[in-house]
């Protein structure tokens, strides 16, 4: 019965999220109220999105604040970024089988670790299982030591600024500074024609939905009340019995496979990968995301998400230089003002209309007076 509940719960709001992605969104594009442009977009913000729902199940439920699951989004772009590379081999500048960039820094043979990239299947596979085994090693490594809150915190931080700067050398084969760009197929179509666009926005969104089901059934189910109690609780749940460092190491290596996931259908979207998207300041940004739309409820993770990225591209059009003073100044008032978020506004305005009404229509009784004119004295 509790899995049939969790289940109903999950695929109502899910099925309205499908409804809007993958009918209203490509419908107003159909109709021409939505251009190809706006709908490509969208299909990058939703695939960030995916990021943010894994960063909402780690904090928003579990407590558990990473600053370094930009990380595991890198392994998944790269990965496809890889594969995208070597299935336009032979088309670069210089008409080689391998990218140009290798042959810029003399690598004359394709590495080795790149060969099972030729394939979209193993590809594919290793965009997903890379993040999960180095989140679990991750997880491992810390939680069974019980390394929690402000020093995992850090540990992620400098987790991901050492995969930054490994991912910045030359010497790794994967492009350096530039990164991975110049994709021009996929599975023999081109990513620069709009039909290609579309059926990408379309599988971007399905995926989206199909991950926001499964977290909310998740969060709805029996382990999502035990990875609450771990937010709230951990040390009474220790006494109980759980085991603690399971249930972490395991939603820390989904988040991290929902992360791969996003990068794997952001890169062939937005054309590049670099290593300027795997470092802190992105780990941050997430942060921001699901703390603006609102922590604990995946619904706001995804408007976090959507909202702050969209409004990125449209400030930076304008304020390339103010956007960092705006995102901070925009977390900050969001955690002074409102700190459920955006998803917690209307319930903290039906609050506050609470309270003035309770103000205003509740008033103290006057005391009675006594027959000589004073109020009454305790006796």
């Amino acid at each position: 019965m509790k899995h049939s509940t969790a289940w109903k719960q999950a695929l109502i709001p899910g099925g309205i999220l499908g409804f809007l992605l993958l009918i209203g969104l490509p419908l107003l594009n159909v109709l021409g109220f939505l251009s190809d442009y706006y709908l490509n977009l969208f299909g990058k913000y939703l695939a960030l999105a995916i990021l943010a729902l894994g960063m909402d199940l780690i904090w928003g439920y579990t407590g558990i604040l990473s600053l370094g699951q930009a990380i595991f989004f890198g392994f998944g772009a790269y990965a496809m970024g890889m594969h995208l590379m070597l299935a336009s081999s032979g088309q670069g500048v210089y008409g080689e089988r391998i990218p140009d960039f290798m042959v810029w820094n003399r690598v004359t043979a394709l590495p080795l670790f790149w060969k099972p990239f030729q394939y979209f299947p193993l590809a594919l596979f290793l965009a997903l299982a890379v993040p999960a085994v180095v989140a679990g090693i991750i997880g491992a490594l810390t939680f069974r030591r019980r390394v929690s809150g402000t020093y995992f915190a850090i540990l992620t931080q400098a987790m991901a600024f050492a995969t930054w700067l490994l991912f910045n050398r030359n010497e790794l084969n994967l492009g350096g500074t530039n990164g991975l760009t110049d994709f021009k197929s996929l599975f023999g179509f081109s990513l620069h024609t709009p039909s290609t666009l579309r059926v990408l926005y379309m599988v971007t969104a399905f995926l989206l939905v199909g991950s926001f089901i499964v977290c909310k059934w998740l969060v709805g189910s029996k382990m999502g009340l035990v990875l609450t109690a771990m937010r709230d609780q951990e040390q009474r749940l220790r006494f109980l019995g759980y085991p603690i460092a399971q249930y972490k190491i395991f939603i820390f290596a989904l988040a991290a496979v929902l992360a791969g996931l996003s990068g794997v259908l952001y890169a062939p979207q937005v054309g590049i990968i670099t290593p300027s998207q795997i470092g802190v300041l992105p780990s941050l940004e997430v942060v921001v995301w699901v703390a603006t739309g609102g922590r604990g409820t995946l619904i706001g993770a995804l408007l976090g998400a959507v909202g702050i990225n969209a409004a990125r591209s449209l400030l930076t059009a304008y304020y390339p230089e103010w956007w960092p003073i705006i995102l901070g100044g925009l977390f900050v008032g969001v955690v002074i003002l409102f700190p459920d978020g955006l998803v917690g506004i209307p319930n903290q305005l039906r609050q506050g209309v609470r309270r003035i009404r309770t103000q205003l229509f509740t008033r103290p009784a006057s005391p009675v007076p006594s027959p000589s004119g004073r109020g009454l004295e305790r006796g």
